[in-house]
């Protein structure tokens, strides 16, 4: 922890963090940093920095707080670990700087780097380094059996030294054979790749990675790609053609089986009006034959 010796305390409003972001590159353009522009806060507070090659960084922190700022210790930290004499301390009235200097040359010095002031209460501010990100497609893309599709992986504003294709092969990533006729990987712009994939299998079908390499990293965009057979976009029409097909037949049953049960029903009632025919026919012939036999009797 470094603190400032023989400084007198001052007096200001409420204690705030100001984080201030210098990044010179190289022998090149500065590379860009996300929010750069000052901001206070009474919270920890980020900023996120882009670099793609390497650069001269100056991190400046300003605390500005109403109590002692002989109190105040100060440590920079590069992910957990303390950096030890490489930042300065100075102070303006109430308000304390920090700066830490240094310069980025591989991919170990990136990474989040933090300024800590430290009185009552810790007031932290982080930097974060990382190299530029990859812009794809974020829906899946959908093709059909047969047909060719494009992939394509934007870089913007920034210029990779190589592109790489993989594609997923269950946990693991396999690179995209350019060698066979089936894939063609090119770019109009030096800050795009595009996959071309032709004949398409609905095995072609899974997830897809573009991969670009920087000087200070690595950075990779996915990519889903479905292949549809012809047969699926008829699937809805065919359900709901069998669907009506369905509630036909069931109809035309449902007739049958009703027309069906009424020919039964007027067979039994033409059969027990028969039945009641025969009935009435047979008790009429049964009265008149004793009603003939008396009177023969008596004629005699």
């Amino acid at each position: 922890m470094r603190a400032l010796p023989g400084l007198l305390g001052a007096r200001a409003p409420t204690p705030r963090l100001l984080l201030l972001v210098w990044c010179l590159v190289a022998a090149a353009r500065p590379s860009s940093a996300d929010g750069s522009a000052p901001e206070h806060s009474s919270m920890p507070i980020e900023k996120n920095i882009t670099l793609e090659r390497p650069s001269d960084v100056n991190l400046t922190c300003q605390f500005t707080t109403s109590g002692d700022l002989n109190a105040v210790n100060v440590t920079w930290k590069k992910v957990g670990e303390q950096l030890e004499n490489n930042y300065l301390v100075s102070a303006t009235g109430s308000t304390l700087y920090t700066q830490y200097r240094f310069t980025i040359i591989n991919s170990k010095q990136m990474g989040s780097y933090s300024c800590f002031f430290r009185e009552e209460k810790e007031r932290r501010g982080t930097f974060n380094f990382k190299v530029p990100e990859l812009h794809g497609k974020n829906k899946p893309l959908i093709s059909y059996v047969g047909d060719s599709t494009v992939l394509t992986c934007k870089c913007q504003n920034c210029f990779p030294l190589n592109w790489t294709w993989y594609r997923s092969n269950g946990s693991v990533k396999v690179p995209v054979g350019v060698q066979m006729n089936k894939y063609v990987i090119n770019g109009t712009y030096a800050n795009e790749t595009k996959l071309k994939i032709t004949q398409l299998l609905e095995e072609d079908g899974g997830s897809y990675w573009c991969h670009a390499l920087f000087q200070l990293g690595e950075s990779e965009e996915h990519i889903e790609l479905v292949v549809l057979s012809y047969l699926v976009p008829l699937k809805p029409f065919l359900a709901i053609v069998a669907e009506v097909v369905l509630v036909v037949a069931t109809i035309l049953l449902c007739e049958k089986y009703t027309q069906k049960k009424k020919k039964h029903s007027d067979e039994g009632k033409e059969f027990e009006q028969i039945e009641q025919l025969k009935s009435d026919d047979s008790n009429g012939i049964e009265n008149n034959v004793p009603r003939h036999r008396k009177n023969e009797s008596l004629g005699q």
